[in-house]
């Protein structure tokens, strides 16, 4: 499969126009249409769906974008690791939780680059499951974890914060006046907990018995959009204390307190780049 063409699907899938992609593109809008008939003769699916004037991905054009812009990203940070000069450089890849414990990761991305100014960094957001099959898939070099988490088959540091779990509640909800939750405290409440399994396994240990007797109103894997729904007082956030604050929502701590580790995590057996091994030995140096 040609990058090339991999590049033309993508754009066509952002533009959502074969003439506008095609001028993007640099070449005639009949010889874009032939590449992507072409690529979508090779996978022997309908990638787009076409009307007069837009083009629109079907359900397998939406998987396979996910997928191309994998593969793209992958065979850049390939080229620049095989084009790595003297001077160290290159683009580090690192998943990050929403934690506490990411002030950490930042002052070690911060001293890091003092040293080695030709290396960049890229984050992507996402929980434990997320960035797990990000590493697996090669996408991520690192990842910054939230334990309990598998981490047999990864090298990692422990990180020093620890990250405390709490709600998120209206300050028009009778909660947002307690010192701290306590279990049994939400029991008929509607709830928007974390969607990372292992993660509920702590909470519903933490509330014993009356785990089930709390309502489950949805269930998250990033913040923002959580909040979002605690802020027209529909339910409250069970989640981590962040250095973040949203409007009229306020963070009560449980009782009692229930606290987690976090570690940075990476592919022992695997093959990195010259910037990712040297980042990776200033982690264990800094933090062993």
């Amino acid at each position: 499969m040609d990058i090339r063409v991999l590049n033309y699907f993508l754009i066509t899938a952002r533009e959502e126009n074969v003439t506008r992609a095609a001028a993007l593109l640099h070449m005639t809008q009949p010889t874009l249409s032939r590449q992507l008939k072409g690529l979508e003769a090779e996978l022997q699916v309908d990638l787009f769906r076409r009307s007069n004037h837009s083009i629109y991905l079907t359900r397998e054009g939406l998987l396979f974008r996910r997928r191309a812009q994998d593969m793209v990203n992958i065979l850049e940070r390939a080229r620049d690791e095989l084009q790595e000069k003297q001077e160290l450089a290159g683009t580090i890849a690192i998943g990050c939780s929403e934690l506490h414990s990411m002030a950490e990761v930042a002052k070690l991305i911060d001293a890091f680059q003092e040293q080695h100014p030709q290396v960049k960094f890229n984050l992507r957001s996402g929980n434990n499951d997320d960035i797990k099959g990000w590493i697996e898939q090669g996408v991520l070099d690192l990842g910054l974890l939230i334990e309990p988490v598998e981490i047999g088959k990864y090298d990692f540091v422990r990180l020093e914060s620890q990250e405390e779990w709490g709600i998120l509640a209206h300050q028009d909800s009778k909660f947002a006046n307690y010192d701290a939750i306590r279990p049994g405290d939400l029991v008929g409440t509607r709830v928007i907990t974390i969607a990372d399994r292992v993660v509920q396994n702590e909470l519903v240990s933490w509330s014993g018995d009356y785990a089930v007797k709390m309502r489950n109103k949805a269930r998250y894997n990033l913040l923002y959009s959580a909040a979002m729904l605690a802020q027209q007082n529909h339910g409250v956030v069970i989640c981590l204390k962040l250095n973040q604050t949203f409007d009229h929502l306020t963070f009560v701590p449980l009782e009692p307190a229930l606290k987690l580790d976090s570690v940075l995590a990476w592919r022992g057996q695997q093959p990195h780049s010259a910037a990712t091994k040297a980042f990776i030995e200033f982690v264990r140096q800094e933090k062993n």
